[in-house]
C-alpha cells in the first residue's frame, strides 16, 4: 500500500470513494468537478488530498485545508474532512495512514491545531479518531447547513 498526496489523475477514484461516504450526495457535473479539482491541484500549499493506493486502486482518502490565522502567533490551523475507506479495505490501517500523512502536512505548515467534524451518530468513527489522538471532549463543533 502506498500513502501519497493525490495527483491530477486521482479525481475519479476519489469520487468513487465519496459515493461510499455520501451515497445520496447531490452529484456535480464532471465539468464542475474538474474545475474544482484543478483549483485544488494548483494550490498544494493550502489544500491536499491524501490517498491510500494499492495496485492502482484507491482504498482510502481524506483532505486537509490549511487556514491562515491571525491568532496563536499567526500560526495556521488545519481542517480535515471527508475521511473514507472502501469497505473492502477497512481495518487494514488505510485510514490511519492517510490521517497521519495529513497531520504531517499540518505539522510541516506549523499548524497549532487540526480539527475535524464527524456525524454525531458515527460512534465507531469517533473511537477511531480518538485512538489516533483527536480529543472529542475539549471543543464542541457546530455546523450551519447552507441549503
Amino acid at each position: 500500500m502506498i500513502i501519497r498526496f493525490a495527483e491530477q489523475g486521482d479525481l475519479q477514484g476519489i469520487m468513487s470513494l465519496y459515493d461510499i461516504l455520501v451515497p445520496d450526495d447531490a452529484k456535480a457535473s464532471i465539468d464542475d468537478l474538474s474545475k474544482v479539482w484543478e483549483s485544488i491541484m494548483q494550490n498544494p500549499e493550502t489544500y491536499r488530498y491524501v490517498v491510500a493506493e494499492d495496485q492502482g486502486r484507491l482504498l482510502a482518502t481524506c483532505n486537509i485545508a490549511i487556514v491562515p490565522n491571525l491568532t496563536r502567533g499567526a500560526r495556521p490551523y488545519g481542517i480535515i474532512e471527508n475521511v473514507v475507506t472502501h469497505p473492502d479495505a477497512r481495518r487494514r490501517g488505510c485510514a490511519k495512514a492517510v490521517m497521519e500523512k495529513a497531520l504531517g502536512f499540518a505539522r510541516e505548515n506549523n499548524c497549532y491545531k487540526v480539527f475535524l467534524l464527524s456525524g454525531s451518530h458515527r460512534k465507531e468513527a469517533h473511537a477511531f479518531y480518538e485512538a489516533i489522538g483527536f480529543d472529542g471532549n475539549t471543543k464542541r463543533g457546530f455546523t450551519y447547513d447552507m441549503k
